[in-house]
């Protein structure tokens, strides 16, 4: 059985932080202001997981309030819910995730986002699909106020033993 889930997060920039996406840092004035580290691709990822099977969101899993999650590094959120995932019979097959982002230019930073994110997941590169576009300078992300990301995952039923 192959289930799919779809995830959206968006942050603003704010000076004095580190830009981090798919669990790279990348060279940029500002970072995303967040909790944990603003990882707008991961907690967009971890949503889309999450909706696979109907069990909410990052925020109800992780909650922003607890400060054990202050600057907590996203690939540690995206490993908790591949394990939550595999506690209940599933496994992550592929995920697609879009980047919304006038700057910093993304496209060279995907291989390593790509590695990233299949090395927390437990799957292959090939089925890590990251695409990066800009808004033509429209809306926020246009003026170059935050970042936003969609993702799309699908997870099937594992085999059993």
């Amino acid at each position: 059985m192959i289930r799919v889930g779809q995830g959206v997060d968006v942050h603003p920039f704010k000076e004095g932080r580190p830009l981090v996406l798919g669990g790279v840092t990348i060279p940029h004035d500002r970072g995303l202001d967040g909790h944990s580290d603003a990882d707008a691709v991961i907690h967009a990822l971890c949503d889309a997981l999450l909706g696979t099977l109907a069990l909410g969101d990052i925020g109800h899993h992780f909650p922003p309030s607890d400060p054990r999650y202050k600057g907590k590094d996203s690939r540690f959120f995206l490993r908790e819910v591949a394990g939550l995932l595999r506690s209940r019979g599933y496994s992550p097959h592929q995920v697609d995730i879009t980047i919304l982002a006038e700057r910093p230019r993304i496209s060279p930073h995907i291989p390593a986002m790509t590695a990233e994110l299949a090395a927390c997941l437990g799957i292959a590169g090939g089925d890590v699909s990251i695409k990066a576009t800009t808004t033509e300078r429209m809306g926020f992300t246009g003026r170059e106020e935050g970042i936003a990301v969609w993702a799309v995952a699908t997870v099937g039923k594992m085999a059993s033993p």
